[in-house]
């Protein structure tokens, strides 16, 4: 048991340090106020988002970019609530305005497979007018120099696909701060695979790709039997078929921002949501990742109730216990650096103690579990 405890740690402490020196290798990338050149198809789907519809819909009046460089679809996915209504009374605002020239408009999703998500995006793709698709989400909040900032990055680097940065907004309680800092170590992760040359995670909160790619590729073909997984699905397809042309764009001005889930419940069945995608996964190295990070975590519960029971030796415990500890800060601490919320570490201890549980009850739930999401059920 000593010997399969210590292979375990240390294939944890190879891929976390990996996450760790690549997140580094990342260049962050700042603006230089080039002129604008390149035009943007945002595509937003939405199922009864009116509580959040206004702030994303104030954060877009304020994107400083030419509003003749790029459009906005908005895709209603069966709404029963005020959604609709929010965006039109906005555009009607826009429209009375002087001078504006900002392309907005709603389309209703064509449903086609088990994944209203990807219906919705493909609904939308085969209506846009420009070679760069943007996707976020409803209840996110756009930076000012969003776009500015995918636009001098593309202008730099000849990218097919880009993945950007998304954070929580709240630290106020041990929730949200225990699920910031679940979501800092899945950045850290998505940006340590990039600078170690292995992508294979995103966010489809800030995620772009030029239509071409996503056609080339078959779109979501292959995948659209599971709910999830517009984003990372597609990643994998296109960089299986352009290794070369994926880059991360670690900016700060281009961080999306969205709202952690309101209760424990909702939290438990949102990771149950994105657990249950893992199986399908295509990339190796993500799988791989998967499966040491839920082995080490497995493995701490383990040896806890081993070393209680006098089974295991609690030394060797406790020393194989603070390797993970300081792993997982490390990178924690880089990403909360990256973006500013480092007044979550403040829950760290906590969260270290109480992740193993959640994470290992995550994995067990989603491989029978069905899940809900937006009033829908959905079967693994």
């Amino acid at each position: 048991m000593v010997i399969l405890s210590i292979l375990i740690i240390f294939s944890y402490l190879l891929l976390i340090g990996s996450f760790a020196f690549g997140f580094d290798k990342v260049k962050t990338f700042h603006l230089e106020n080039k002129p604008a050149k390149n035009t943007f198809s945002i595509l937003i789907p939405f199922r009864n988002e009116a509580e959040h519809l206004p702030e994303l819909l104030k954060s877009i009046s304020q994107l400083e970019y030419p509003q003749y460089l790029f459009e906005i679809i908005f895709i209603d996915d069966d709404s029963d609530d005020e959604s609709v209504e929010i965006i039109k009374q906005v555009l009607d605002t826009l429209s009375q305005r002087e001078n504006t020239q900002t392309d907005v408009k709603i389309i209703k999703n064509e449903r086609h497979s088990n994944s209203p998500k990807k219906d919705a995006l493909t609904s939308a793709i085969k209506q846009t007018k420009h070679e760069w698709i943007i996707t976020t989400d409803a209840d996110c909040i756009l930076p000012k120099y969003w776009l500015s900032s995918y636009d001098e990055f593309i202008q730099q680097n000849n990218s097919k696909c880009i993945v950007a940065p998304v954070t929580y907004n709240s630290t106020n309680t041990f929730l949200n701060r225990f699920q910031l800092l679940d979501f800092l170590s899945l950045q850290g992760a998505t940006i340590g695979g990039f600078g170690i040359n292995k992508p294979f995670m995103c966010n489809g909160a800030n995620f772009a790709y030029k239509k071409s790619a996503f056609n080339e590729v078959g779109g979501f073909e292959g995948n659209s039997n599971i709910a999830s997984g517009d984003d990372i699905f597609l990643l994998e397809k296109i960089v299986k078929a352009y290794p070369k042309s994926i880059h991360y764009l670690k900016s700060e001005p281009a961080i999306i921002i969205t709202k952690p889930q309101p209760t424990w419940k909702l939290l438990f069945e949102q990771r149950l949501r994105w657990a249950s995608k893992t199986s399908a996964y295509s990339n190796w190295f993500g799988k791989l990742t998967g499966v040491i990070v839920l082995l080490a975590n497995a493995l701490v519960l383990v040896l806890a109730l081993l070393s209680v029971l006098g089974v295991f030796k609690l030394k060797i415990f406790t020393y194989l216990l603070f390797i993970k500890f300081n792993l997982d800060f490390i990178l924690i601490y880089k990403t909360a650096s990256f973006f500013n919320q480092k007044d979550a570490l403040l829950s760290y201890i906590f969260a270290f103690i109480l992740y193993p549980f959640f994470s290992v009850y995550i994995a067990f739930l989603s491989t029978f579990k069905t899940y809900k999401w937006k009033n829908r059920t959905f079967r693994k």
